[in-house]
């Protein structure tokens, strides 16, 4: 048995007088506020920096007009209407995916040795994927849903399409566009001849056809519908909300799918940890009332843990609405006038308007730039609103 020292704890200990130790933590605390300060200072001058150029261009003008070269005239319509395509879809695409992976991760772990050591690989390469620039994804969604590695044709001549109609378009000697319908794309061009019926607004007509240096008629509703016989005609086609291809092109769908890649591993673990947070004991206990694994997920755990998968899903979608990069490199800089009419339409999103405004040497632009970055930091502030809202109303739901 060892003998009871007399010494008293901190004996031997260096000395240090107290105004030392509080010297060192006033310093400390002047530090801590200083860096905080200097943050926080850097931020609210770029705010006030870009509130102060961006303010007069605000308008209801700004908000429903499309991008021109007149910065008079110039508006974010076609990007606005853009990115709420692209996030929503992205959203559709990746909260089903996010959420089912983290709960086969979580809930359903493996008990083989070969299984586990699969799972561990899994969850590692997910974290890191977490950390991967997101212009790596922009080339990986360049080359596997805009071209589709190749493999299924090309953009331009796709080799799958539903919800398009294609028209041979012939202009009538009375200035009317005459639609012929075609079976396809690559269908012969319809010959003029007569018999030959189109569709002259909302109804269809027989063409009155004539030769090629024959006189006009003098009625002018039947020259509306009249073509001679060597009219050439253009190829077009009516595409639906609907309209689907393959490969998909450099559509709202590609741009929407590349961001899922950006998106996805965040929703993934942050819907890991709100399943986390669930406590065993509610586990344990419906598993004692009977349930199988999978009524406990989704009667138990699911319900539990849904604040925190929404939030973490939210603010992942809110990340995806400021990313440029990816959306750079699959739509690019085009002008576009309008919205989106279907998945496969042409668009742009806000970030690539800005950086288009921003790029240019005209001030006038740069202050274009300045009021899309207030609607961009309003739409990300409403995001993170909506998700704080939906965390508080489903947790007094629980309680």
């Amino acid at each position: 048995m060892s003998p009871v020292s007399d010494q008293r704890p901190g004996q031997n200990a260096t000395p240090q007088s107290g105004t030392f130790r509080q010297t060192i933590d006033r310093y400390f605390v002047v530090f801590c506020i200083a860096t905080a300060s200097v943050s926080v200072a850097i931020l609210v001058v770029l705010l006030v920096a870009i509130l102060v150029q961006g303010i007069p261009n605000l308008s209801w003008r700004f908000l429903t007009s499309p991008p021109s070269p007149e910065t008079t005239e110039a508006g974010i319509s076609p990007a606005l209407f853009g990115t709420i395509w692209v996030c929503s879809a992205c959203a559709l695409f990746t909260l089903p995916i996010g959420v089912g992976t983290a709960i086969l991760l979580e809930e359903f772990r493996p008990a083989s040795h070969a299984a586990r050591v699969l799972h561990a690989f899994v969850q590692l390469n997910i974290t890191n994927l977490a950390g991967v620039p997101s212009v790596v994804y922009g080339i990986i969604g360049l080359t596997a849903f805009v071209s589709m590695f190749g493999l299924l044709g090309s953009t331009s001549d796709p080799i799958y399409e539903v919800g398009v109609r294609y028209y041979d378009q012939f202009l009538s000697e009375g200035d009317r566009p005459l639609l012929v319908p075609v079976a396809g794309r690559n269908s012969p061009e319809t010959p003029v001849q007569e018999g030959l019926t189109a569709l002259v607004g909302d109804g269809r007509f027989k063409v009155n056809v004539i030769g090629a240096s024959d006189p006009l008629p003098s009625d002018l509703r039947l020259r509306a519908v009249t073509l001679r016989s060597d009219a050439e005609a253009g190829r077009i086609s009516r595409k639906s909300w609907y309209y689907m291809q393959l490969p998909f092109g450099r559509g709202v769908l590609a741009g929407a799918l590349t961001l899922m890649l950006v998106v996805l591993p965040i929703v993934i673990v942050s819907s890991q940890e709100a399943l986390r947070s669930v406590p065993d004991s509610l586990r344990e206990a419906a598993s004692g009332l009977g349930a199988t694994r999978w009524q406990v997920v989704w009667n138990v755990t699911l319900p539990a843990s849904i604040p925190g998968i929404m939030t973490g899903a939210i603010l992942a979608t809110s990340r995806a609405i400021g990313e440029a990069a990816p959306v750079l490199i699959i739509a690019g800089i085009v002008y576009i006038a309008s919205a989106p009419g279907h998945l496969m339409d042409d668009y742009s999103v806000m970030p690539l308007q800005i950086y288009n405004w921003a790029q240019r040497p005209q001030k006038d632009f740069h202050a274009l730039a300045a009021s899309g970055i207030i609607i961009l930091l309003l739409i990300l502030l409403s995001f993170n609103a909506v998700a704080v809202f939906v965390r508080q109303r489903l947790q007094k739901v629980r309680s």
